[in-house]
C-alpha cells in the first residue's frame, strides 16, 4: 500500500506539474520545460500541398529530315562528356529546388519573443477602429470612409524678405546725380529757344507777315529745320542716352519715342532736301525739336529729385527715424539705412506704364505710315507721314509725368529733413492710406506738465516711484513726466512685476509683492477703489496700492500747432491716422478737445494698440528716412507721397491718351492727304493742349 500511495503520489506531481517538497528547480530548467511545452503549438506549420505537376504539351512530330552523317570517334567521346555534365547540372539543379521546396526545421525561440508575441497579438484583437465602415441603406457594398481626422492647422509661411541689392553709398549717389543735374540744367534754356524757332516763323507765316527767304520756300525751310535739329540733338544727348539706355533694360518710355521722332524728322527734312517727288508740304521738325527741349527738362528736373533725395539721406548712416509700410499702414520706426538705395533706383510707375503702351505706339506709328504712303502708292512720303504721326504720338507730357512732381516732392522733403526712396518708396507707405500715431507723436516732450498732487496715507517719495516704475513699465508717454518727477525726489526705480493692460484704461502690476493699480478715474471704479467725491478730474492719473488710493497726479496736455497742422493736412489728404497710445487719457474724445473737432482717428482695441505701438521698436526696410522728431515731418513724407503717387499716374494717363489720340487723328489727316489741316504749327498746338492739364495736376 505503501508502495501505491507514492506511485500515486509520483503521478500526481506529474499531473499538475507541481514540484515535490525539498526539490528545488533553477530558472533555466523551468525556462526550458515551458519551451519545449508550448514549441508544438507555435512553431509547426502546416505542411504545403505539393504542386500537382503539369502536363506536357504533346510534342508535334518532327519534320523528317535527311539522316546525319554518323560522327568520327573523337567527336563521339565529345558528344558523351557534353551529355554527363549536362545531366550532372540538371541534378543540381534539381537538388536545389527539392532544398527550397522542402519545409524547414523549426528555430529555437526565446521566452521573451514567445511573451512579446502574445502580447501583440492580444492588443491587436482588443484594438477598436476608430472610424466603422457603414453600409448604404440599399446597397450591400460598404461605403469608403470620407471622415478623416485632420491635425491642428499648419502655421503660415512667413513671406521671403524682399532682398536687397548692391547698395551704393549714398554720399557717392548724391554725387553722381548732382553731375548729371548740372550738366542738364544749362541746356534747357538754349533748346527751348531752338526749338520755338521754326515755330514762332511758321506762326508769322500763318497771320499774314511774310518772312524774307522762309515763306514760300519748302527747300530753306527744311534747311532751318534740320538745323534747329541737329542742334537740339547735340544739346538734348541726354534724352537720346537715356531713351536707349532704358531700351536696354527692356523699357520703352517717352524719352526713346522722341528721339526716334527726331531723328525721322531729320531723315524727312534730308529727304525734302534730296529726293524728287514728295509732296510739297513743310516738314514737322518744329513739333520734334520742342519735344526734345520739354524730354530734356524732364530729364533734369529728375536728375535734380535723385540729387535732393540723396543729399538728405546721407546726412546720418544711422538716421533717428525711418517709415515703412506694415499691414495697417505707415509706421515710424527706427532708423537703419541699408535698402534705402534699392528702393529708391526702381522703375516708377510712368516708366511702367508706358513700357506697356508705347510700343503699340511705335509699331502703330510704322504701319500706318505706310499703309498711308506705300499702300496708295505714295511711296515718297513714307519719311513725312512718319515723322508726322510719330510726333503726334510723342507727346511733350511723356517725359514729364514722373519728374516734375518727383522734383518738387523731394525738393521741400528735403528742405524739412525728409527724404523718400522715389516711386517704390513713396508707394508702399501711402498705399493704406492710413498712419499709425503713437503718444509721443501727438504729445511730444514738453507738452505734458504736471498740475497738481495728492497724497493719501503715503509718503511722496514712494509714491513717485511706484508712479514712475508702472508709467516705464507701460512704456507711455507718462515715463518722461514720471521719470524727472522721481530725479526730483532722488528715487529709484522699482522692479514691477506681472504687468497688466486694461481695456478700461489703466494698469495693474506687483510691485514688492503689493497690488499696484493706476489709470484713471473710471478705471478705479471698476477695480473698486473709492475716491473722493471732491475729485472731478478729465485728464488725472490715479494710483492705488492694495485697493487704496495712495496719489493722484493732475496731468495736463498741451496741444501742439505743429501736431495740429500735420492732423489737418492728413484729413485733407484723405489718410487716417490710427491711435496706437499706452496712455489711457489719451482717446479720441480727447483729440477732438485738444485740436479741431474735425479730426478723425482709428482706435482700434486694447491688444491691437500694443502690438502697434511696439512696431515702433522695430527695424524694417526703409522706405522714407526722418531727421527730425515730431508728427509733422512724419505726416508730410506721407501725404506728399500720397500726393505724388496721385499726380503721376493721372499725369501719365493723360499723356498717354494724347500720345493714341494723337497717333490716331494724324493717320487718319495723312491718309487722306489733308495736310493743309495737319500743319507744324497745327501740331505744335494740339501737343502743347495736351501738356497743360499734365502741368496742371
Amino acid at each position: 500500500m505503501a508502495d501505491k500511495k507514492d506511485d500515486l503520489r509520483l503521478d500526481d506531481t506529474l499531473l499538475t506539474d507541481v514540484p515535490p517538497e525539498g526539490e528545488d528547480y533553477s530558472l533555466e530548467e523551468i525556462l526550458a520545460e515551458f519551451s519545449t511545452q508550448r514549441e508544438p503549438k507555435l512553431l509547426t506549420e502546416e505542411p504545403k500541398p505539393e504542386p500537382k505537376p503539369e502536363p506536357k504539351p504533346k510534342l508535334k512530330p518532327e519534320p523528317k529530315t535527311k539522316p546525319e552523317p554518323e560522327p568520327k570517334p573523337a567527336q563521339a567521346a565529345e558528344l558523351a562528356r557534353q551529355e554527363a555534365r549536362d545531366k550532372l547540372l540538371a541534378q543540381a539543379v534539381d537538388l536545389e529546388k527539392l532544398e527550397k521546396e522542402l519545409p524547414k526545421p523549426p528555430r529555437p525561440v526565446s521566452l521573451e519573443e514567445v511573451v512579446g508575441s502574445t502580447v501583440d497579438a492580444v492588443m491587436e484583437e482588443n484594438q477598436e477602429p476608430l472610424l466603422k465602415p457603414r453600409r448604404g441603406l440599399f446597397s450591400r457594398r460598404p461605403l469608403e470612409e470620407t471622415e478623416s481626422l485632420y491635425g491642428p492647422p499648419e502655421p503660415e509661411p512667413e513671406p521671403d524678405p524682399e532682398p536687397i541689392g548692391p547698395e551704393e553709398d549714398l554720399c557717392n549717389a548724391a554725387a553722381d546725380w548732382r553731375e548729371r543735374y548740372q550738366a542738364r540744367r544749362g541746356t534747357v534754356v538754349p533748346a527751348l529757344f531752338i526749338g520755338l524757332v521754326p515755330t514762332i516763323l511758321a506762326a508769322v507765316e500763318k497771320y499774314g507777315i511774310t518772312v524774307p527767304v522762309w515763306s514760300g520756300d519748302i527747300r530753306f525751310q527744311s534747311i532751318v529745320v534740320l538745323t534747329c535739329l541737329a542742334l537740339n540733338i547735340l544739346l538734348c544727348r541726354g534724352v537720346f542716352v537715356k531713351g536707349f539706355s532704358m531700351a536696354a533694360r527692356k523699357r520703352c518710355v517717352g524719352e526713346l519715342l522722341i528721339s526716334i521722332s527726331a531723328l525721322a524728322a531729320a531723315a524727312d527734312c534730308a529727304a525734302c532736301l534730296l529726293l524728287e517727288g514728295r509732296t510739297a508740304v513743310p516738314p514737322y521738325g518744329g513739333a520734334a525739336c520742342l519735344a526734345l527741349a520739354f524730354a530734356q527738362w524732364g530729364v533734369s528736373r529728375e536728375c535734380r529729385g535723385m540729387y535732393d533725395m540723396f543729399r538728405a539721406a546721407s546726412l546720418d548712416d544711422e538716421p533717428p527715424y525711418l517709415v515703412t509700410d506694415t499691414d495697417r499702414g505707415a509706421c515710424k520706426q527706427r532708423g537703419a539705412v541699408p535698402g534705402f538705395y534699392t528702393t529708391a533706383m526702381k522703375d516708377n510707375a510712368a516708366a511702367l506704364w508706358q513700357t506697356a503702351l508705347l510700343p503699340l505706339v511705335l509699331v502703330g506709328t510704322v504701319v500706318f505710315a505706310g499703309l498711308s504712303s506705300l499702300g496708295q502708292g505714295r511711296g515718297k512720303d513714307f519719311l513725312l507721314n512718319w515723322s508726322a504721326i510719330l510726333a503726334a504720338g510723342a507727346t511733350f507730357a511723356l517725359p514729364l509725368c514722373w519728374s516734375l512732381p518727383w522734383s518738387r516732392l523731394s525738393r521741400h522733403l528735403q528742405q524739412t529733413g525728409c527724404a523718400v526712396a522715389g516711386w517704390a518708396g513713396a508707394e508702399k507707405i501711402s498705399r493704406r492710406r492710413t498712419m499709425i500715431v503713437t503718444d509721443g507723436d501727438l504729445f511730444p516732450p514738453g507738452t505734458l506738465q504736471l498740475n497738481g498732487e495728492r497724497f493719501y496715507g503715503e509718503e511722496r517719495r514712494k509714491a513717485v516711484a511706484y508712479a514712475a516704475s508702472m508709467a516705464r513699465g507701460a512704456g507711455s508717454g507718462l515715463e518722461r513726466l514720471f521719470g524727472s518727477l522721481l530725479r526730483e525726489e532722488n528715487g529709484r526705480y522699482e522692479k514691477v512685476d506681472d504687468f497688466s493692460f486694461f481695456e478700461e484704461g489703466g494698469w495693474s502690476a506687483a510691485i514688492h509683492g503689493e497690488s499696484v493699480l493706476m489709470g484713471t478715474a473710471s478705471f478705479m471704479r471698476k477695480m473698486t477703489v473709492r475716491l473722493p467725491g471732491d475729485v472731478n478730474l478729465k485728464t488725472g492719473v490715479f494710483l492705488a496700492v492694495d485697493r487704496q488710493l495712495i496719489a493722484i497726479f493732475a496731468v495736463k496736455y498741451q496741444p501742439a500747432e505743429n501736431v495740429d497742422y500735420a492732423l489737418r493736412m492728413m484729413r485733407r489728404s484723405r489718410i487716417t491716422p490710427i491711435l496706437a497710445s499706452r496712455d489711457p487719457n489719451i482717446t479720441p474724445a480727447l483729440l477732438k478737445r485738444k485740436f479741431h473737432k474735425g479730426v478723425k482717428v482709428e482706435f482700434p482695441d486694447l491688444t491691437s494698440r500694443v502690438a502697434l505701438s511696439e512696431a515702433e521698436h522695430d527695424r524694417d526696410l526703409p522706405r522714407a528716412l526722418l531727421f527730425r522728431e515730431g508728427l509733422l515731418p512724419y505726416a508730410e513724407t506721407v501725404t506728399g507721397s500720397r500726393k505724388l503717387c496721385k499726380s503721376v499716374r493721372r499725369s501719365s494717363a493723360l499723356a498717354l491718351l494724347g500720345s493714341a489720340a494723337g497717333t490716331l487723328l494724324a493717320f487718319y489727316l495723312v491718309f487722306l492727304g489733308a495736310y493743309e489741316l495737319l500743319t507744324p504749327l497745327s501740331l505744335v498746338v494740339f501737343l502743347l493742349l495736351w501738356l497743360v492739364p499734365v502741368l496742371l495736376v
